[in-house]
């Protein structure tokens, strides 16, 4: 079963709920080499559905002991499909990455291709 790596709103049982119909497993675990920084949300109807005016997107860091806290889900290959989904207009990209405790996992990070608008 793959893992998806979340240090975002994915944590929440209620996210989970919506977004799987379940509530996932999981452990804590981080994710070494990165940072996370602020991002605007500029859609209003996404500003509306979630609560939220910015999104937490996790960036490569220059810094020696960079690590973003979060925990590593238990997903199935449908529901890492429907998390594309999910996660897509928040301009999240999905990569592989070795998480501190030495697992293999998924995460989405800051899409390369587009400009972070910082808090």
């Amino acid at each position: 079963m793959p893992l998806l790596f979340s240090y975002g709103t994915l944590q929440d049982e209620r996210v989970q709920l919506a977004t799987f119909g379940r509530r996932l497993a999981g452990r804590a675990d981080a994710l070494p080499g990165f940072e996370t920084l602020q991002v605007r949300i500029d859609d209003p109807a996404e500003v509306a559905a979630t609560g939220l005016t910015h999104y937490e997107n996790a960036v490569p860091s220059s810094r020696a002991d960079a690590r973003v806290p979060g925990m590593a889900l238990e997903v199935t290959q449908a529901e890492l499909a429907h998390a594309d989904e999910y996660e897509r207009p928040a301009a999240y990209v999905r990569t592989a990455v070795v998480l501190a405790s030495g697992t293999p996992a998924w995460v989405y990070v800051h899409a390369p291709t587009s400009s972070p608008q910082l808090a």
